[in-house]
């Protein structure tokens, strides 16, 4: 674990405690008991499940805002990524993650209650349902996801649960600028405008990486999110 917490000191700049040390060290246990019995995830390695789900969430850090984020959303979260290492890393953020598999919102409420983590809230719910809530649309300086689905299906699923001056992180492979032109249509519809779209290199990935960053700069239409389901069947292109 030193030499993930040296990755992350060269890759990000900041230093993480040998307490925050030992929550990655946990989660790692867990995610690998876990895999044992569910396909959390494919990546099986202790040493690529810190540089592919642990490094890799953090590099959102490169584009927040100096000043701590406070209020996070992770939509389509799976084992936990990107939001449960955004949280070690920076634990006095307040965090959702939204899941809609049960057994992957239930690991992920095991790692909250092993890790201690307070102010995280797992939503087992499609995020078509939950960007409706009061208590959730347009509540959250960022929403993120990693790995969902294309970026115009993914904006109708994260820009409605950002508030106006915030913005999203969309984690995306080799394919970000051809999405970000097949998206131009649905983010403008949205409330949406791409800031700009940052690559990622990380230790021991040979495939490109980049994390596209939308900013909310108007009110979503209230008829958006559309039913479940809808985002996907009938992008918005």
């Amino acid at each position: 674990m030193q030499e993930f917490a040296q990755m992350v000191y060269q890759k990000l700049g900041f230093r993480l405690s040998s307490r925050q040390i030992e929550a990655f060290r946990r989660y790692e246990q867990l995610l690998l008991e876990w895999n044992q019995r569910l396909n959390l995830t494919a990546i099986r390695s202790a040493e690529m499940i810190r540089i592919k789900h642990f490094l890799d969430s953090l590099t959102c850090f490169l584009v927040m805002s100096e000043s701590a984020p406070q209020r996070i959303v992770d939509v389509g979260s799976g084992a936990g990524f990107p939001g449960l290492p955004l949280k070690i890393a920076c634990p006095t953020l307040e965090l959702t993650l939204i899941e809609a598999i049960g057994k992957k919102a239930a690991f992920c409420q095991t790692v909250v209650q092993e890790l201690g983590l307070n102010k995280v809230s797992v939503l087992s719910q499609r995020v078509e349902t939950v960007a409706h809530l009061p208590q959730h649309r347009e509540q959250y300086d960022w929403a993120v996801a990693r790995a969902v689905a294309n970026l115009p299906t993914l904006a109708e699923y994260l820009l409605p649960l950002v508030r106006v001056g915030g913005a999203a992180i969309a984690m995306k492979g080799e394919s970000a600028p051809a999405e970000v032109h097949q998206a131009e249509h649905a983010i403008a519809l949205l409330g949406g405008q791409v800031r700009k779209i940052v690559p990622v290199h990380l230790p021991q990935v040979a495939e490109d990486r980049y994390l596209v960053i939308i900013d909310k700069i108007a009110a979503t239409p209230p008829t958006y999110p559309r039913r479940v389901g809808i985002p996907e069947k009938r992008p918005l292109i």
